[in-house]
């Protein structure tokens, strides 16, 4: 456009680059104005918000002064109630003190009614007087009847006494009799171990010795090899002719045997610790050790020897006579007691 007006006016004078420059000039500083504009919304809009911040927290100071108000006039309004009442009581006490000023007026007339109340107490004391009058003769019932409980009493003790010394002299008594027993009771076991001694000796000559059978401590003993075949409870031929010469030496020993000596012959039966097969007659080593040792009490019967002077047990492979895990410990673990006891 300007290279128009140009060539329109060659020799006028161009104004329009100066009005261009007015134009953004104006643009400029009115984009100026509006960020001024804007800034200034800004911070205003800031401190319109603390205002109403700061008239929020006004309003709240109003609101709690108004309550306290509410409440300063209700604290009043008490006061006032409480002081109508001291009045109330004050007009009462007033009220009071002229009665009391009538009261006094009349002492005659209280002098009168006091008399009467005298009369009264009088009569009271008379009343009181005849109470403790029975309860006098009560007391006296009473310290009759503590004598009489006391010779009771003294009775009773005399009795007591005489029945402790009774008692001392049972206990005399009971001692020496214990002594007694006890004398009589080692007396029998003195003669039992004697007893035992002869029958053990006795076995010895009979039994000849041998290696499989001997004595430990008080108790013969047979190793089981000798009496039974491997896991069963039938004694074999050599040891039913092992167990008749035990079975005399029994009948022979129980006549020589006073009869008040209550002895009996223990049969022990003992196994060693290997575990029986699940598949045989007896479930473990308990039955097998106890069918063993009734096995030889039941044969020593068959021989004639009393029923009542054997006793069967067995203890399986809880009584080793050696705990060591070896063959020949096991071997001697297997075997039959004989023990000559007291029932």
């Amino acid at each position: 456009m300007a290279l128009a007006r140009s060539r329109r006016r060659p020799g006028g004078v161009d104004y329009w680059p100066g009005f261009v420059d007015a134009m953004a000039t104006l643009l400029l500083a009115i984009m100026f104005l509006l960020s001024v504009f804007v800034l200034a919304q800004f911070f205003l809009s800031q401190e319109i918000s603390g205002k109403d911040a700061v008239l929020d927290r006004l309003n709240a100071q109003v609101n709690e002064l108004t309550q306290m108000l509410a409440l300063e006039r209700a604290n009043t309004q008490d006061a006032e109630d409480a002081l109508a009442d001291l009045q109330a009581s004050l007009e009462e006490a007033r009220a009071e003190r002229s009665r009391l000023e009538q009261l006094l007026s009349s002492d005659a007339g209280r002098t009168q009614q006091a008399a009467e109340r005298i009369g009264v107490l009088t009569d009271e004391l008379a009343d009181e007087r005849q109470v403790s009058q029975r309860a006098l003769s009560q007391v006296e019932l009473l310290n009759q009847q503590i004598s009489a409980l006391r010779k009771q009493i003294g009775a009773l003790e005399a009795a007591l006494e005489a029945s402790e010394q009774r008692d001392v002299e049972s206990r005399t008594k009971i001692a020496d009799l214990g002594r007694r027993l006890n004398v009589a009771l080692a007396q029998r076991v003195q003669e039992l171990n004697r007893y035992r001694s002869d029958f053990f000796g006795r076995l010895r000559e009979i039994l000849s010795d041998r290696e499989n059978i001997r004595i430990v401590g008080d108790r013969f003993v047979f190793q089981s090899e000798v009496l039974f075949p491997s896991g069963a409870t039938e004694i074999n031929e050599r040891g039913k002719e092992e167990m008749r010469k035990l079975a005399d030496a029994l009948i022979d020993l129980q006549q020589e045997i006073p009869p008040e000596i209550n002895w009996v012959l223990r049969v022990d039966g003992h196994t060693d610790d290997v575990p029986l097969s699940g598949t045989g007659r007896f479930r473990d080593n308990w039955e097998l050790s106890t069918a063993r040792a009734t096995s030889v009490v039941k044969f020593l019967i068959e021989q004639g020897v009393p029923a009542d002077r054997l006793v069967a047990a067995g203890f399986g492979e809880f009584q080793p006579l050696d705990p060591a895990d070896t063959p020949e410990a096991r071997a001697k673990n297997r075997r039959i007691e004989l023990k000559l006891t007291e029932r």
